[in-house]
């Protein structure tokens, strides 16, 4: 018998009333999963696993079915509160790719997807996420990016204010799985931390590291900058799970508190 979500029901499994597209829902258990139309990992930590709900950004307003120890349940997925943005290109050209370039970013989009398939079933953390800046947000995750006034996509992580040549520490410890230029987010790092849980860091000015390097927190991944698609120099800081992108400030902050507290 499939059955609804309610909070009165579900206070050991979710930890609020809905689910919202783009944000993690983080508790601390393991069942049987047989089925789900939603993204997930079950991620083992300091003597306990953290099920990891993510719903896509697009999957907002619809019904998505999970099957745990044998009992299927459907849970809706609401809308979250993200803005829209007018987005000016310091590079206008970039938004009409030509050909040539479009078969680059179709092969960029293939790498990433195969990269974000896997899920290394080790874990390579052992202490808390950290914000690889601190500074002022100059783009939010989820907004809606409009281009030249055309609506071109979401915006999949955190833009942080940054100059030209600003530090960029890994948020935490893991393996180096793309440190190259990308035509959309330039200089590219992506860092997979274990059980499909990998952290990004785009637009920077400098690469520090290769693929197959095993960083630890906080140290120098690279250096801000302004490649890529950008209005202006900046670091866009991102999380996946399993390819999906969610909010980054809302999963380190449920992360640590579930795997540290």
């Amino acid at each position: 018998m499939k059955k609804l979500f309610f909070i009165s029901f579900f206070t050991t499994f979710l930890l609020s009333n809905n689910l919202i597209n783009g944000k993690v829902d983080i508790s601390i258990q393991n069942p049987i999963i047989s089925k789900s139309e939603i993204t997930y990992t079950k991620y083992p930590i300091n003597n306990k696993t953290l099920l990891i709900l993510a719903p896509n950004y697009r999957a907002s307003g619809k019904t998505l079915n999970i099957t745990l120890d044998n009992q299927e349940y459907s849970l809706k997925v609401l809308e979250g509160e993200y803005k829209k943005e007018q987005i000016k290109l310091a590079k206008p050209s970039i938004i009409k790719p030509n050909k040539k370039l479009q078969e680059r970013i179709a092969k960029e989009y293939d790498e990433a997807v195969k990269i974000y398939a896997k899920s290394t079933e080790k874990v390579y953390i052992n202490k808390p996420f950290i914000i690889p800046l601190d500074s002022v947000i100059t783009s939010p995750f989820g907004s809606a990016r409009v281009f030249e006034n055309t609506l071109k996509s979401y915006h999949s992580g955190t833009d942080f204010r940054a100059a030209i040549g600003v530090s960029i520490p890994a948020s935490n410890d893991g393996v180096v799985v793309i440190a190259k230029d990308r035509y959309y987010s330039g200089g590219s790092v992506v860092i997979d931390h274990g059980y499909g849980v990998y952290s990004q860091y785009y637009h920077l000015s400098k690469i520090n590291v290769k693929v197959g390097d095993f960083v630890k927190q906080s140290d120098i991944i690279g250096l801000s900058g302004d490649t890529g698609r950008v209005s202006g120099p900046h670091l866009h800081f991102g999380i996946a799970i399993k390819g999906v992108s969610v909010d980054p400030l809302d999963f380190v902050n449920k992360f640590n508190a579930k795997a540290f507290n």
